[in-house]
C-alpha cells in the first residue's frame, strides 16, 4: 500500500505543480509551440469529464461530473484493496498513477469547477483534445493495469 501511496503522492505533487506554472505563465487560448507540427502548450479548462464528455453539461448540473469522479475512485479503491495483496509492482504503480492522476483532476474540480488542460498534441489538423498530467498518468495507469489484467488471465487461462 505505500508504494501505492508514494506514486500517487508524486504524481499529485507534479501534477498540482505544473497546473500551477500553466496558469501562470500561459495565457488562455494563446499558443505556445514546442515541437512544431506535434506538441503546443495552450491553456484550457475542461469542465467536464476526461476528454472533454460532459463539458457541455449546465453549470447547475456539473455537481453530477464530480459525483461521477468520486464514485469512479471508490471503485478504484475497492479493486485496489482486492487486487494489491497479489498485483506486484506493476499493479501498486498502475493503481498509484490511477489515484495521483483522479486525485489531482478532482481537486481541480473542487478549486475552480473544472480541470486545468495545457497540452495540446496534433498532427496536421487532428488535435487529441488537451490534457493535463493527470490525465496522462491515468491513461499508463489504465493502460498497465489493463496488461496486467491480461496477463493474468493468459496464466490462469
Amino acid at each position: 500500500m505505500i508504494g501505492v501511496l508514494a506514486v500517487a503522492g508524486a504524481v499529485l505533487a507534479l501534477d498540482q505543480m505544473t497546473k500551477a506554472l500553466a496558469l501562470a505563465w500561459l495565457v488562455p487560448g494563446a499558443v505556445v509551440v514546442v515541437v512544431e507540427d506535434f506538441v503546443n502548450l495552450t491553456l484550457v479548462r475542461n469542465p467536464g469529464l476526461a476528454f472533454g464528455v460532459l463539458a457541455s453539461v449546465p453549470t447547475a448540473w456539473r455537481w453530477l461530473v464530480t459525483a461521477l469522479s468520486v464514485a469512479a475512485l471508490i471503485v478504484l479503491a475497492r479493486l485496489a484493496v482486492r487486487t494489491l495483496p497479489t498485483s506486484g509492482w506493476m499493479g501498486r504503480l498502475s493503481l498509484g498513477l490511477i489515484f495521483g492522476g483522479a486525485v489531482g483532476n478532482l481537486i481541480d474540480r473542487a478549486r475552480w469547477g473544472s480541470v486545468v488542460d495545457f497540452i495540446d498534441v496534433y498532427w496536421r489538423a487532428w488535435h487529441w483534445p488537451a490534457f493535463n498530467v493527470a490525465d496522462s498518468s491515468i491513461t499508463v495507469g489504465v493502460a498497465l493495469l489493463a496488461l496486467q489484467l491480461l496477463a493474468g488471465d493468459r496464466q490462469r487461462g
